[in-house]
């Protein structure tokens, strides 16, 4: 992962703040502090023979070979750092990325094959290399020692359909699950369901060798079993808790008959469920978070300090519709500018998280994503307001089907859309975010960062 320089952050906006460098310095600082290489070499080390995990030691020479199985927005870094921890040893893997990472490839060894699936939604290049991975992990022993190297987009992009399910009928189900306002952990208990590599599946698929799962998470509070839909941890959620949220969710009527019929079975008994708490495939599995939202909220207020902001981190678990959100935190910033509460000029307030986006069914909609339209939410209120400034970004540096992280918005951009004839109200009805702030020159574009760790809003008076 090359990392993120400021001038990839600035805006129209920004550039026209004294400010606006130190902030987009803050902001670049925050993403670079989850890099995953970095995250893989604080917690994954050699002492001779030894591998060191968190002061736990694997000896290698049990092992005849190490495998290396990657999948989700950051795996090539975790690939590329790992392999080059085992550059003595006879390593072999597989790795799954995310489409439109164009990085060079040559530091991968060439016995690690690369693949590139699509994402949010799965694709046939995805379920080629899960099939692959599959196939690898069905040849393998005890004197096998198997790495997961697991990321956030990993449920879309490591894809395998249970039997009788084809990856179209998955697809659209995700297409459904992801316009319908669920959570992750929502749209991932329904997704465990539906495969035959999540919920603890592929650790099934992983057994008897030992394992090792290095996570970076991407979900609220970092329940380790909905990262990437669990493939390597016990899963307890059930067929009748899938059933439950299509139910919830009103979808009975859109999704594909053969799905809807698969999770029925799986009620009724007559497919397996996936593995639970207690299943020996998991006694040999060693799990270890090493990155998420957190750790990237706090970089970003010891940084903000560093610079002479008073510094607050409100929460890492904000959830709820994206411009409801945003309109509560652009709230929160006119009190912190007008009052100095809770924090005095010159601030920085940090928040984390992840908001949805609900979409209307039947109704054309145009571009954006959850912080994009959070921004939108936060711009009237912000109207008017001196010297502050509201970012929302995606730490994977893609919001929605965009090429844009997040926006900007200060108390500039409501005078500035309507003064180029762009209404507010409109763009929010019809969730075209995008094409309101590429007006205004305020979208964030950072590039793939390649990692994941949710998103961040950063709340700044100056």
């Amino acid at each position: 992962m090359k990392l993120i320089q400021a001038q990839q952050l600035m805006t129209s906006s920004l550039r026209s703040l004294p400010q606006g460098g130190r902030i987009a310095e803050i902001l670049a600082h925050s993403v670079n502090s989850v890099n995953p290489a970095h995250c893989i070499r604080e917690h994954l080390k050699r002492a001779g023979c030894e591998l060191v995990i968190n002061g736990d030691k694997i000896s290698l020479d049990r092992y005849r070979r190490v495998l290396l199985i990657g999948f989700g927005k950051a795996s090539l870094p975790m690939t590329r750092a790992a392999a080059n921890i085992f550059s003595d040893k006879p390593i072999q893997g597989i790795t799954i990325i995310k489409k439109g990472i164009h990085e060079e490839l040559s530091e991968v060894p060439q016995n690690i094959r690369i693949y590139k699936g699509g994402h949010p939604l799965p694709d046939r290049d995805g379920l080629e290399g899960t099939q692959e991975i599959i196939d690898l992990l069905s040849s393998i022993t005890e004197k096998d020692l198997v790495l997961f190297l697991i990321s956030g987009g990993g449920s879309a992009l490591l894809t395998a359909p249970a039997e009788g399910l084809s990856l179209e009928e998955v697809s659209r189900l995700n297409e459904l699950l992801l316009r319908c306002g669920a959570s992750i952990n929502e749209i991932n208990t329904i997704r465990k369901h539906i495969s035959r590599v999540k919920g603890g599946r592929l650790a099934a698929q992983a057994f008897p060798a030992p394992t090792i799962s290095l996570i970076l998470s991407d979900v609220i509070r970092d329940p380790l079993d909905m990262i990437a839909s669990g493939p390597t941890l016990p899963d307890p959620t059930t067929f009748e808790d899938a059933l439950s949220l299509i139910s919830k969710y009103h979808l009975e009527e859109d999704i594909p008959s053969a799905v809807l019929a698969h999770l029925k079975n799986g009620e009724l008994g007559k497919v397996p469920e996936t593995p639970k708490p207690g299943d020996p495939v998991f006694k040999q599995g060693y799990v270890k978070l090493i990155g998420n939202n957190y750790q990237s909220a706090a970089s970003a207020v010891e940084k903000a300090a560093s610079e002479g902001f008073h510094t607050l981190h409100l929460t890492s678990c904000y959830q709820g519709e994206a411009r409801e959100i945003g309109h509560f935190l652009g709230a929160v910033l006119r009190q912190m500018a007008t009052t100095g509460d809770p924090l005095p000029r010159p601030a920085c307030l940090v928040a984390g998280g992840e908001a949805t986006v609900v979409l209307e069914k039947g109704r054309q909609t145009g571009r954006g994503g959850r912080n994009q339209e959070l921004a939108l939410g936060a711009t009237k209120v912000l109207d008017n307001l001196s010297d502050a400034v509201l970012l929302a970004l995606a730490t994977d540096g893609n919001d929605g089907p965009t090429d844009a992280a997040g926006a900007v918005v200060t108390g500039e951009t409501h005078q500035r859309a309507s003064s180029q004839g762009l209404s507010l109200q409109a763009h929010l009805e019809e969730h075209n975010a995008y094409a309101y702030f590429d007006a205004l020159g305020d979208l964030l574009k950072p590039g793939l960062t390649q990692t994941n760790v949710n998103d961040l809003i950063y709340l700044f008076t100056l």
